[in-house]
């Protein structure tokens, strides 16, 4: 398993490389009064202008700094949030995304072609990916919340508790959230004929697309039941993956799908939109519980949408 190094571990390593590729040309090409260096400029002359830093090394070094000046702020971030420690880094996303497969006892008969039900993501970095479904809690801070402290999520939307408000998950989607589908009324699908699940799963497809102008890929069944007539309806609307979820984030605990209780590389986090009507606390509570959690276990929050 991949350890990421500290920011400045990082730092140290770059400035050292520097330091020696300096020395390393000051003695290769020879130095000013060394034999088979640059003579000295004569009185009155001025000296060849110093090479610009090589293209790489810059890159690295402006990278880096990003990386350190993102960290401080999350670190601020976290301290105004009430965060218990400051969100971990998420590792950059893989160039080529990871074969995703429908997960054991997860299959359907005759599943071949069809989108793949899973609820891990196939990766060794210490990530995990969290997701909000539903849609009936449209808190202002959670906005601000997520925003600040630079934490990916995506959105599972149903359209019967999102139609008073769309311009809510607007602002979402403007922050780089990505809307996918959870059915226009969060039914049970596999007590409904094929045409039912049908517009269901395809209505809400339309309906995200005129109200935030492209068509999900990714969709997650109400409650996470399914059958094959499902999983044939959203291949038709245009879906490619059914990601369900490993574990639970509620405002004041966590649960589990696994006998572990644990996390694990690529593991989804579900939690849902829900206020204090619903559960004890806020977003922001269930914010503070989950990133706890995490980050406690040394895991960092990716993007869903650049693995899957």
């Amino acid at each position: 398993m991949k350890r990421r190094r500290p920011v400045s571990v990082v730092l140290a390593a770059l400035l050292a490389a520097t330091v020696t590729s300096a020395c390393v040309s000051e003695t290769a090409g020879g130095g000013a009064g060394v034999p088979g260096g640059p003579a000295k400029p004569a009185a009155g002359q001025q000296g060849e202008a110093a090479a610009p830093q090589a293209g790489p090394a810059r890159a690295l070094d402006t990278y880096a700094e990003a990386l350190k000046r993102k960290q401080a702020a999350r670190a601020v971030a976290a301290k105004k949030w009430g965060l218990a420690k400051t969100p971990l880094a998420a590792p950059e996303p893989p160039k080529v995304k990871p074969r995703i497969t429908t997960r054991k006892g997860f299959e359907v008969r005759d599943d071949e072609g069809l989108p793949p039900v899973f609820t891990t993501v196939p990766t060794k970095e210490k990530i995990v990916f969290l997701t909000m479904d539903d849609g009936a809690e449209k808190d202002p801070a959670l906005l601000r919340m997520m925003t600040e402290l630079d934490i990916p999520y995506s959105a599972f939307l149903s359209d019967y508790v999102i139609n008073d408000d769309y311009g809510y998950f607007r602002q979402m989607q403007k922050r780089g959230v990505v809307i996918s589908n959870h059915t226009l009324n969060h039914r049970y699908l596999p007590g409904l004929s094929y045409a039912e699940q049908k517009r269901e799963i395809c209505g809400q497809q339309e309906k995200i697309l005129k109200q935030y102008g492209k068509r999900p890929t990714l969709f997650r069944p109400p409650y996470g039941n399914y059958n094959r007539d499902t999983l044939v309806v959203a291949r038709t609307c245009g879906i490619t993956a059914v990601p369900l979820w490993s574990a639970e984030a509620f405002a004041d605990h966590m649960e589990w799908r696994e006998w572990d209780r644990d996390l694990h590389p690529g593991d989804i986090v579900l939690t849902h939109f829900r206020g204090k009507g619903d559960w004890k606390g806020t977003m922001p509570d269930m914010i503070r519980t989950v990133m706890k959690t995490i980050t406690d276990k040394g895991y960092a929050v990716a993007k869903l949408e650049d693995y899957v």
